[in-house]
């Protein structure tokens, strides 16, 4: 493989605390070394102005495969990847059929190597078909590759279930990723419940149904010493209850999705369906709470929810819409100008949680850019003003809720394993 030297970039390593002007060269797949006027590479590309960071990791995407390939498919949710700079995606299991078995785990990994993009790593079901009543083969899920265990898409309602998922993944030393949500509370709601809903007549899903799932698996962690990441968290209570259990030593963490970082339930006032999503947009009282634990390391990763619909579906009143939105090409811009350019994050801070954060979550060994490392790498411009348009995008969705923005922060190259993938 040809050698490739990033020259002159700004470069940007969280896990490592590295900061600082340098070239940055790439051997045989992997960082050789990062220093000043480095010479005798194949290829050099002149990255000065930019940031070089440790390619992106997307800890919860949905790519649709097999089951509704006119919505996504491996190969296009991994050109979406690359075009938004994430070098690895971790793929959701509430495919049809689901993964929950080591057949489904070896096929994902087997078309993301045919798609040749971005690195594909699957999560697999807690539960059997994800109905919430019977155990997957969880041991059987490992040995297919699979890094966490969720039944993302729908929660494990039975408490009794979810302390045994959470003991079985301690024996493989795997994360269970909770989608906290309460249906019962939920009912049949399609937006955040409060003043808003109350006004256009929609019916609510209440923050109180997230806060009780988040309080009862933290209550099961500190029972069975297991490991649990609490996915798109959205309401004030909750990140309290994060910050709450970390501070007591529990193995929790959390992420944050663009979308609840950067819009509110008002978006919701025109009826677009592409405005609807599971959790719902919130207050902004509830954004700011879970921006300050971004802030404050309680919410240690970024993760887009990517979840493609195909357009007839959204092209429909909001109550019968599906929920979902993508957001794959959209993640950087919305965290350098809603994060970074607001002073929420610093530019190192919003790295780390697209890097370091969430690969430590999933115990994969990317998010660094440390000598002997794989050379996934991300160049982006965060002064890079632009609009967003969803109708050039990668992915084969459009639901997009920030069509139109005007944001900065583009990727410039996405770089897998020493192998440039240019959007």
């Amino acid at each position: 493989m040809p050698s490739l030297l990033l020259r002159g970039g700004r470069i940007i390593d969280p896990a490592h605390r590295i900061d600082r002007v340098a070239d940055l060269l790439c051997v045989d797949g992997t960082v050789k070394r990062i220093g000043a006027k480095i010479s005798g590479a194949d290829e050099v590309l002149d990255v000065a102005g930019l940031v070089v960071a440790p390619g992106f990791v997307d800890m919860h995407v949905h790519l649709r495969e097999p089951g509704k390939e006119e919505e996504e498919t491996i190969a296009s949710g991994s050109a979406a990847a690359i075009a938004g700079g994430f070098t690895s995606v971790a793929a959701m299991p509430n495919t049809e059929p689901a993964v929950d078995t080591q057949a489904a785990a070896e096929f994902v990994i087997q078309q993301g190597r045919r798609a040749g993009k971005a690195n594909v790593y699957p999560i697999g079901a807690v539960t059997k078909e994800r109905k919430g009543e019977e155990l997957a083969e969880m041991g059987a899920l490992v040995r297919g590759g699979a890094v966490a265990f969720s039944d993302d898409g729908a929660p494990v309602q039975n408490a009794e279930m979810m302390r045994i998922g959470l003991q079985y993944a301690k024996m493989f030393d795997r994360v269970v990723i909770s989608h906290c949500e309460d249906r019962d509370l939920c009912g049949s709601g399609v937006m955040n419940a409060g003043v808003v809903a109350m006004t256009l007549g929609l019916s609510g899903m209440p923050r109180i149904a997230e806060d009780i799932m988040v309080h009862r698996d933290i209550a099961l962690v500190a029972a069975t010493g297991g490991r649990l990441h609490i996915a798109h968290l959205s309401t004030a209570g909750g990140v309290d209850l994060v910050r709450a259990a970390q501070k007591r030593g529990l193995r929790v963490t959390a992420e944050a999705t663009p979308h609840h970082v950067a819009l509110t339930d008002e978006a919701v006032r025109e009826y677009d369906p592409n405005f609807k999503m599971n959790p719902p947009l919130r207050t902004a009282t509830d954004v700011a709470a879970v921006r300050d634990g971004l802030r404050d390391g309680t919410i240690a990763a970024i993760a887009t929810d990517h979840a493609p619909h195909a357009a007839e579906e959204k092209e429909c009143e909001f109550v019968a819409a599906p929920f979902g939105v993508i957001g794959l090409e959209t993640a950087l811009p919305v965290v350098i100008t809603e994060l970074v350019e607001k002073k929420v994050l610093s530019l190192v801070q919003a790295v780390a949680r697209l890097t370091a954060g969430p690969a430590r979550i999933l115990g994969i060994p990317k998010g660094t850019l440390k000598p002997g490392a794989d050379a996934d790498i991300t160049v982006f411009d965060p002064k890079s003003a632009w609009v967003i348009d969803p109708s050039k995008f990668r992915s084969k969705s459009r639901n997009c809720p920030f069509a139109g923005w005007k944001v900065r922060g583009r990727v410039v190259h996405t770089i897998v394993s020493g192998k440039r993938m240019d959007p």
